[in-house]
């Protein structure tokens, strides 16, 4: 009999869950011009409130991997998106600085472990050779969803408030997680919709019993310390698009809020094309190649570009050849995202959700040094050049980190 298709099911809902998860974190870049404005919001403010998902996002990022690698993705996936579904309709409560600012630090420790929980999935679901697409094909669906959020939103907002707007994609997560928890098993072979030649087409051996996490090892890996530093800076600039570029091309290029919810869109689809070429890419090298130079190719090749383009968008006089710029460097930039995370389940194994974790709690670290910077920096009167240059240092160092990261070096506790 032909192999079962169960797996494609599985990838088709965590492009889901990555779908909800950027609808629910991206409405508040374009929502924010209104929640300024109602909450008297300073930009200082207005950064802390956008760093404060991000950081406690990466504080909980560990936690949320080890709790992927304990009790199974099917658990921790559904109360992830369960939690971040309520704190976004909690959002739309906010009464003040305080109010949004402890709404938002909640909401990024409940979102903390989806990535590491959607790893341990596809290392449990998928052959390896398709894990490179995968990660890629999940990310884009997120930032795509972003690019459509940006003009949903901007239209929204003309017929409702901003905190009915939450309210409302708060819905959205909660029928996911109905969904995903009666369907999904964290074993295979428990689900009744797979055969056994699926089961040999994805490789996957009888669970075995897990030991201690190798703290110590995982320390001493270069490659998991290059990878943190590298996807840190990597997101740096990732979360400037995320955040503050709608402000940016209203007040510093001139653009209407109907030409900014457009606008605000291309990045996105800058990011969807990097990770998704940069999962497709490092898989088919692969094939090639071995994978120290595979997986290495995007992440050297896209940063230093994408720096390059960063520079020309900020000294370019032309509105739109500079939003242009920036998501040719969005998409650049991205290309190492999707090849890190394959390194992760590479060098993890049985503790790549851990293994993820970490690097996404650095990730998301350099993601809310992001908005924080901008913000403080237009608090004290500074131009918009200083910040958005930095971002372009940020992709030199990712490339640079890629030389040290190599994916046929295991972690174990030898």
């Amino acid at each position: 009999m032909p192999p079962t298709r169960a797996r494609h099911v599985v990838l088709g809902f965590i492009l889901g869950l990555t779908a909800v998860a950027y609808l629910d974190r991206v409405c508040i870049a374009i929502a924010a011009p209104a929640m300024q404005a109602d909450l008297g919001l300073s930009d200082a403010r207005m950064g802390y409130v956008f760093s404060a998902f991000t950081f406690a996002y990466a504080l909980f990022e560990l936690p949320g991997g080890w709790l992927a690698d304990r009790f199974g993705p099917r658990l921790m996936l559904t109360r992830i998106v369960v939690w971040w579904s309520l704190l976004t309709a909690a959002t739309g409560l906010s009464r003040g600085f305080l109010s949004l600012f402890l709404v938002r630090l909640l909401f990024g420790v409940g979102e903390a472990g989806a990535f590491p929980g959607t790893a341990r999935a596809f290392a449990h679901w998928l052959p390896a050779r398709e894990r490179g697409r995968a990660f890629g094909l999940a990310v884009m669906s997120g930032v795509l969803t972003g690019a459509v959020t940006q003009p949903l939103v901007a239209s929204l907002l003309r017929l409702i408030s901003w905190r009915a707007l939450f309210g409302s994609f708060g819905l959205v997560g909660i029928a996911w997680a109905a969904g995903f928890y009666l369907w999904f098993r964290d074993d295979p072979r428990r689900h009744r919709g797979v055969n056994e030649e699926e089961l040999k087409l994805i490789g996957r051996e009888p669970p075995r019993p897990r030991g201690a996490v190798p703290w110590k090892a995982m320390a001493r890996s270069r490659t998991l310390l290059a990878l943190c530093l590298m996807y840190m800076s990597a997101i740096y600039g990732w979360y400037f698009y995320l955040t503050w570029l709608p402000t940016y091309l209203m007040r510093a290029r001139g653009f209407g809020m109907r030409e900014v919810g457009w606008l605000a869109a291309l990045p996105y689809l800058g990011l969807g094309a990097g990770v998704l070429g940069g999962g497709f890419l490092s898989d088919r090298l692969s094939r090639r190649w071995p994978a120290r130079r595979a997986r290495r190719l995007p992440g050297l090749a896209g940063p230093p570009l994408a720096a390059c383009a960063v520079v020309g968008a900020v000294l370019t006089h032309d509105p739109v050849a500079s939003i242009l710029l920036f998501s040719a460097a969005a998409g650049l930039g991205a290309l190492a995202v999707a090849p890190a995370w394959v390194v992760c389940l590479e060098i993890g194994g049985a503790n790549a959700g851990v293994v993820s974790g970490a690097m996404n709690t650095f990730g998301n670290l350099g993601g809310a040094l992001s908005p924080l910077v901008v913000g403080l920096w237009l608090q004290r009167g500074g131009s918009w050049d200083a910040p958005l240059l930095s971002l372009a240092g940020f992709y030199l160092l990712a490339a640079l980190c890629w030389l040290a990261i190599d994916p046929e070096r295991p972690i174990s506790p030898a």
